[in-house]
């Protein structure tokens, strides 16, 4: 017999919404597009042919609607992999679990996530306003510690010789790596100019990306040392602060993702894009129609 999940673990508005996500389960697709700003949903849904549903609560914005017939929900997550973990956890919820009994469903729903995020590049080849997919993520931020099932993500071959490399400061989290979707990343990169690579996730902006304001850096050079890490033909092409526990966490529960990144800056080259909001879009209508065909 299926356990009742306690009031207390699975938390539901009056309205019978998930609590942060602010939907019901009818009003979720099973394709997903998650941005950062929500500011950047209406900018997203600003191409549907038809929107059913806009929720908002707090910072998390989500519009449900379709683009050339395809059924999309975008919804906005936040910075930082805390908040992805918040998001992904309710919206699977929505797909996996029955929300009038609380019980978790015999048979699982399999979603597609799409992150259309920006990111700096670390490498000086890759010039700002190109998109990154990340065929990895390289987590730094030590959410997966708090979920069973992850042995895979730490025991990486890849792992220890990035510790090794980089001399990595023992009192940190331990690093992990997740891929994305295999056949999501050929589908939304085959016949493009995307590059692909590992991005690395920090788990936040300043210090652990390496910038220096009034607070000084306990290791100055590890810019340089995450864009100078090779293993076999593997280099890390970008940071953000989102991609590694939406894979963690996809991986988990069976759900299908990808990461797309704009790159705004270069680390490398010390450049920033002069119209980023102008390339974001061209990252949308691309990711917007790859998506209709999948």
């Amino acid at each position: 017999m299926t356990q009742k999940l306690a009031n207390s673990e699975l938390i539901l508005n009056p309205e019978g919404k998930v609590y942060h996500c602010n939907l019901k389960p009818e009003e979720l697709a099973d394709t997903i597009i998650l941005v950062g700003d929500p500011d950047r949903v209406p900018k997203v849904s600003n191409y549907f042919d038809t929107i059913e549903v806009a929720s908002q609560k707090r910072e998390i914005v989500s519009h449900t609607g379709t683009y050339k017939g395809k059924r999309l929900t975008v919804i906005s997550t936040g910075m930082g992999t805390d908040n992805i973990d918040i998001v992904l956890n309710e919206l699977d919820a929505l797909a996996n679990i029955d929300f009038e009994n609380k019980e978790i469903k015999s048979t699982p729903t399999q979603l597609t996530f799409v992150r259309l995020g920006t990111s700096g590049s670390l490498q000086a080849d890759i010039p700002v306003d190109s998109i990154v997919a990340s065929a990895k993520g390289l987590g730094f931020d030590g959410l997966m510690s708090f979920y069973n099932h992850t042995e895979s993500f730490y025991s990486d071959q890849m792992i220890e010789e990035f510790v090794n490399q980089t001399q990595w400061n023992s009192k940190r989290a331990l690093p992990y790596l997740v891929d994305c979707s295999e056949d999501l990343l050929h589908h939304m990169t085959k016949d493009s100019s995307i590059y692909q690579g590992i991005t690395a996730t920090a788990i936040g902006f300043y210090g652990p990306q390496g910038r220096i304001l009034r607070l000084d850096l306990d290791d100055q050079a590890m810019n340089e040392k995450l864009a100078n890490f090779h293993y076999q033909h593997h280099r890390i092409t970008n940071f953000e602060m989102e991609t590694s526990a939406i894979y963690g966490l996809s991986k988990l529960m069976g759900h299908k993702a990808l990461s797309l990144n704009t790159i705004i800056a270069n680390r490398a080259s010390g450049t920033f894009s002069t119209d980023p909001y102008a390339a974001i879009d061209s990252m949308i209508t691309f990711a917007l129609d790859r998506l209709s065909k999948f």
